[in-house]
């Protein structure tokens, strides 16, 4: 195996590394909201509200990722009237598809909290958003970061299937590199290791979260 082929490469695939961490953090910072959101209206008294998360919910978890981001690549140009860029596509796509699995755990960590908390609230005279955010919201999320960590993890492993679309993110770059250095092994292991790099530490820094709760 020749590794000469990385170190004159390595700014390229860093350029594709930039781009998927970026993904990752437009990813999150716009699907926590919207869990955060759906997850209170899965909650809801209200069965329209709730059925309506609900449905949400179901039919996001169960279609592969990779269908729902053909899903928007094809039809958001259909549906605005005109084309939309491979970032833009992948990225409404990514935060409407993360945003289904932060609602459930967000959900479960509201429910972790109790309903004595939700009861307090409204007795102190708050309504129920305002005893959501202030009191249920800010208790649940302590508990649910190493659930939230992990997720991220997954998000940011999860940014590869933009290359099936185009989207100049790491593994597109590499393999970009690969078909014209003939040397696809190398820049593969390259890659990988990076992954593990990156995943593995933020898995750490995950359990660490669990030890300390």
């Amino acid at each position: 195996m020749d590794w000469a082929v990385i170190p004159p490469n390595i700014p390229y695939l860093l350029g594709g590394l930039w781009i998927s961490v970026q993904l990752a953090a437009v990813t999150i910072a716009f699907s926590f909201p919207l869990g955060c959101l759906i997850a209170v209206g899965r909650l809801s008294s209200n069965r329209w509200i709730s059925g309506f998360c609900g449905a949400f919910v179901n039919v996001l978890r169960s279609n592969p990722l990779i269908l729902i981001l053909f899903w928007f690549y094809f039809l958001v140009p259909l549906l605005i009237g005109r084309a939309v860029g491979d970032l833009t596509s992948t990225i409404i796509a990514f935060v409407i598809f993360f945003a289904a699995y932060f609602t459930e755990i967000v959900r479960s960590g509201i429910q972790s909290v109790g309903l004595n908390q939700i009861q307090a609230g409204l007795s102190s005279g708050l309504t129920y958003q305002q005893t959501m955010r202030y009191i249920v919201l800010p208790q649940a999320i302590r508990a649910m970061l190493p659930a939230l960590t992990t997720e991220c993890i997954i998000i940011f492993q999860a940014t590869t299937v933009a290359y099936v679309i185009g989207v100049s993110e790491l593994l597109h770059r590499t393999s970009l590199v690969a078909e014209r250095t003939i040397r696809p092994a190398e820049l593969y292991v390259f890659v990988a290791v990076v992954y593990l790099v990156i995943c593995y530490s933020a898995s750490l820094f995950a359990r660490s979260l669990e030890k300390s709760r």
